[in-house]
């Protein structure tokens, strides 16, 4: 384990879920966290939490990834010493509806294609360029098994993590004789917010998503996101697709009740 002490990481989406555990276990290994999310008051929460806890130094960004001009803005002009990125977590996204697409809400398709790939998009554009010119970096993206197999109703979704994974693919051939490494880490079913999102505020609705199975938690994808970036530099772990023991694939789910 290579260690990350006093790195700076940028994560996206980190009020809750995925986005708030990374930032909890890359503060317990010492780093420097810049939490990027739409809601300020759920990250400075987060933030005075992690500083009583590890000490960390922590920089918060009230930052919409859909928003490029914000994102340019809030990301090129970060101060010192927080504008030199190491590792990039692109953790925000989101899930709307399970529509049938000849039924679907084309809201919800702008939504889900605005945030899982365009937001990954202008985040990466905004950092990376840093990351070339100092050699050094890390880029950590947050896909799907929704990207590696379709569901009924999972048309745009599933279409909107194939192409994070398409293009965590290609980032990898463009960064080819850099030291800059690329992951895509791609959970099944991880018990955050993300089915009361999909649902609107249905708990009823959301909380079936998992019942009567053990899914995954925010914190074990968490704890692989961290080992991806504490490999020694000549190692890239680039795919990485975890599902709950429950789960054999984006469709089959061992249920209890």
């Amino acid at each position: 384990m290579v260690s990350i002490q006093g790195q700076i990481v940028v994560i996206t989406g980190a009020s809750s879920g995925i986005g708030a555990a990374c930032a909890q276990i890359f503060a317990r290994e010492g780093a420097a966290l810049i939490l990027a999310a739409r809601r300020q008051e759920k990250l400075e929460a987060i933030a005075a939490e992690l500083q009583t806890t590890y000490q960390s130094q922590i920089h918060v960004l009230e930052m919409d990834v859909c928003d490029r001009a914000a994102v340019e803005s809030a990301l090129i002009a970060l101060p010192e010493p927080w504008s030199q990125v190491d590792i990039l977590v692109n953790n925000a996204g989101l899930s709307r509806g399970l529509d049938k697409l000849q039924e679907g809400d084309i809201q919800n398709w702008e939504e889900m294609i605005d945030t899982n790939v365009k937001g990954l998009l202008y985040v990466t554009r905004a950092v990376l360029p840093g990351m070339v010119e100092r050699r050094r970096g890390h880029v950590i993206n947050i896909g799907s098994v929704a990207g590696h197999q379709n569901y009924p109703g999972g048309n745009v979704y599933c279409a909107t993590k194939a192409a994070v994974r398409a293009l965590s693919e290609g980032l990898k051939m463009d960064l080819l004789g850099t030291p800059i490494r690329v992951s895509s880490v791609d959970p099944g079913l991880v018990e955050t917010e993300f089915s009361q999102v999909r649902f609107r505020g249905d708990l009823e609705k959301a909380s079936k998503v998992y019942q009567g199975m053990t899914p995954l938690t925010p914190e074990d994808i968490a704890e692989i996101v961290v080992f991806c970036a504490t490999r020694p530099p000549h190692v890239n772990i680039s795919e990485l697709l975890v599902l709950a023991t429950d789960q054999s694939s984006a469709t089959m789910v061992n249920r209890q009740s």
